[in-house]
Order: structure tokens, then sequence, then C-alpha cells
């Protein structure tokens, strides 16, 4: 199914609704210019509406979260929305990755909990360094000392292909159950207790 956009539209915000779990973070100050830009120039808000989906049946913001929520800052009644139809889930996170690299910052939490099984790098995010490899072998951020027991963190160094062949790996386990576990919500962790366990068992 190819994709299809209507023109732009002005919607009541009750109408649609936040992306939830969005990586998109915006600071205080950041946050209080976007509102004075929007209340100063209209113009701004109609040349970048919110981008809408409605694959679930109902009207998401997948591009514009904190332009939707700077318009509720200002009491706005309704805002300028760009409806595209027939986005698949990845083409839609496509799209709130692409969005975000040029008009926002990340929240590499979220990011390495619900999105780590997606190409981010493909999508032009800029990860960080310590990070290992391709997006598929990263595992969660360092974890502060409070919320380490009872987990473990472990860091590897792997050459190129040697990360190839454990992205592959991680994935394979993944899609063989591999990624879930009742005691750990890390899926790539699990993922690799999964393919040891494997092993061990010969």
């Amino acid at each position: 199914m190819g994709f299809m956009a209507k023109a732009m539209e002005y919607r009541k915000l009750s109408e649609i609704k936040k992306l939830e779990g969005n990586p998109r973070v915006i600071r205080d100050k950041e946050f209080k210019t976007l509102c004075n830009s929007i209340r100063d120039n209209s113009e701004y808000f109609e040349a970048r509406p919110v981008i809408l989906s409605n694959r679930t049946g109902e009207l998401i913001i997948i591009a514009g979260n904190q332009r939707y929520e700077a318009a509720k800052s200002l009491k706005l009644k309704q805002v300028p929305t760009f409806l595209i139809e027939g986005l698949t889930e990845l083409k839609e996170k496509e799209i709130i990755i692409r969005d975000n690299i040029s008009n926002g910052d990340f929240n590499f939490d979220i990011l390495a909990n619900e999105w780590s099984d997606l190409p981010l790098v493909d999508w032009g995010v800029d990860l960080p360094e310590d990070w290992i490899g391709d997006v598929a072998g990263i595992d969660a951020p360092e974890l502060r000392d409070g919320d380490r027991a009872p987990f473990q963190q472990m860091t590897f160094t792997l050459h190129d292909d040697q990360v190839e062949e454990l992205n592959a790996a991680i994935s394979k386990a993944k899609a063989e159950g591999g990624g879930q576990s009742s005691v750990n919500e890390n899926s790539n962790g699990n993922a690799l207790a999964f393919i040891a366990g494997s092993f061990n068992r010969g």
C-alpha cells in the first residue's frame, strides 16, 4: 500500500493524540522559544504543521509532539496538521526519528530500551561512542548505582566483522523468543542470555 498525504488541515487538539514513548526531549528554554515562535508567527506553525498517522484508527502525532504541547500551553484550540495515510509502523518510526534529528534532542534511555531494534544509525542518529556497534547490539546506557542490583552491566570490544555476527545472532534469538524474560526488561540482554544458555546446553 502506498502512502497518501492529505492537504494541511486545522484540527482541534482534542481530536489528536500524542505519541507514547516519544524519544524526543526539549529543554525549558527551548520550549519557551518554541511557544514564542508559535504565538508571534502563525505562518511558522503552518509551514511546519503537526504530522499525523491514522494507522491505529486514531490520529497519532508522529512529528510535532512538542509543537502540540506548546499549543496547549498557549491555550490554542486547534493546530495545523498534515495527515499521512497508509503508513506502516516501521515507516512511522522512521519519520519520528528523522524529524527529531533535525529538530530536537534524543532521550537515549528511551532509544536504548524501546527503539534499539531499529536501524537508527541508517536513519541518521549519532549514537554515543560507548554504545556497541550497530543498533541491534546496543544495551542499556550505564546503570546508576541505585539501579544496579540485581543487574550487572558488561562491556565488550568487538571488531566490525564481529559486530555484524553478533547483531545477526541477537536478531535470530529475538525471533525465537529469546528477547523476553520474567526477570529483565532489556531485550538485548535477554537475547544474549538466551544464546549463552543454548551454547551451554550444547
